[in-house]
């Protein structure tokens, strides 16, 4: 495509008018929240303990059994549109070789059922550093208390008990969020009404907090898109492209939080919005932050049913984009863990072997041997994604990647 005059883009645009039957609105989630099922992770916590206590004490070894967590475990339907576990579990016994491991689920679990009681939460590096006051039982590095918090999840996912329930937060924040949206939150101590207007953020945006479900919302946009880099998240907020578009959108930051994955759930799901998503066209961009945006992930597969996008579809960047919109000169050779990834979606990711025209796509990029950075199209201008590519993908919606 030859390169075409680049228009002039304005920051001044008229703000388009409503209807109040045009106004879309959700109130809080009617999935259980943190409240309903404070009680049941208490007693699921001590149910636990106490089993362990009478099974030891009876002089036999006691044991926790808990799924699998990883991608040879899971199935995927196109009718349900996530990962779910596929039913292999494995069992944490009290020997000589787990004795520490063992040691520190339970006392995870304790300082969990403590939070859950006084209302308090723990980061998940906070949770790590608490367990340096517990002598021969305490973490060498967070992946191990990351791991083990992940186990405990699992072992209670059955009673839909998550991590949130639990009071671990991650360390980072839930994404951005800009455009026609109002999000509707309560003050804790009076519980009045606060309203957050995405159109009114100035030069900034709504940070998604880290639980979303007593979030209600009201908005006239027409469709979502879920965004890969801050850079080009901040260059569509700059020029108020969601304005003109009539749009929400969502910063995913590279793998989108739980957090980002269940506020875009809700916005999909409670407003009947269409997702599009727009991330770098490269393995790790499509096989990891796109697959984990739509379907959820292997590890996590025992809450996917709630923190993924089933009906997210992607926009780009497509390898068909390279070519189509002549980027061949600003792309980047893929690298041996790109091709790597590349081939193991092939191989083993349920979602991708399930969808043709993603095994076609997949293969065309290992075939013509590179990726594609959102920011490829500045060759065309600096707002040529704003002016060219994004009109005219969006006009092809229904031709979109599943």
């Amino acid at each position: 495509m030859a390169a075409k005059k680049k228009k002039k883009v304005t920051k001044k645009v008229t703000k388009k008018k409503f209807t109040p039957e045009k106004v879309r609105k959700a109130g809080p989630s009617k999935r259980k929240g943190k409240n309903d099922l404070s009680e049941v992770a208490i007693e699921s916590i001590k149910d636990v303990a106490l089993d362990v206590f009478n099974v030891a004490n009876s002089g036999e070894l006691p044991e926790m059994v808990m799924p699998q967590r990883n991608l040879k475990n899971v199935t995927y339907d196109k009718k349900t549109g996530y990962f779910e576990m596929a039913g292999n579990m494995k069992t944490r016994r009290l020997d000589v070789n787990s004795v520490k491991t063992f040691a520190q689920t339970l006392r995870l679990m304790s300082l969990a059922k403590d939070m859950v009681a006084d209302d308090d939460f723990a980061t998940k590096r906070e949770a790590y550093y608490v367990s340096k006051n517990w002598g021969d039982a305490k973490f060498g590095e967070q992946r191990e208390s990351d791991s083990v918090l992940d186990d405990i999840e699992g072992m209670f996912s059955l009673k839909d008990i998550t991590r949130e329930i639990l009071r671990f937060r991650p360390e980072e924040h839930g994404g951005s969020v800009v455009g026609a949206l109002t999000v509707i939150d309560h003050d804790p101590e009076t519980g009045e009404a606060i309203r957050s207007d995405c159109a009114a953020m100035g030069s900034g945006a709504y940070t998604i907090p880290s639980s979303v479900d007593h979030l209600g919302f009201e908005t006239t946009a027409d469709f979502i898109i879920a965004i890969e880099t801050g850079g080009m998240f901040q260059r569509l907020n700059h020029h108020r492209y969601w304005r003109n578009s009539n749009c929400i959108l969502v910063e995913m930051s590279g793998v989108p939080t739980r957090a980002t994955r269940r506020f875009t759930r809700r916005l999909s799901q409670d407003l009947k919005l269409p997702v599009y998503v727009f991330v770098d066209c490269d393995p790790y961009g499509i096989c990891n932050i796109y697959r984990t945006l739509k379907v959820g992930s292997g590890a996590a597969a025992h809450v996917n049913k709630d923190f993924c996008v089933p009906n997210a579809t992607f926009m780009g960047v497509t390898p068909q984009d390279i070519i189509d919109f002549q980027l061949e000169d600003a792309t980047h050779p893929l690298l041996p863990v790109d091709i790597k990834r590349a081939k193991d979606a092939l191989k083993n990711d349920p979602f991708f072997k399930a969808h043709p025209k993603w095994v076609k796509a997949i293969k065309q990029m290992l075939k013509m041997g590179v990726r594609a950075e959102q920011q490829a199209f500045a060759k065309w201008g600096l707002n040529f994604v704003i002016e060219e590519y994004l009109p005219t993908k969006i006009k092809d919606a229904k031709n979109f990647l599943p």
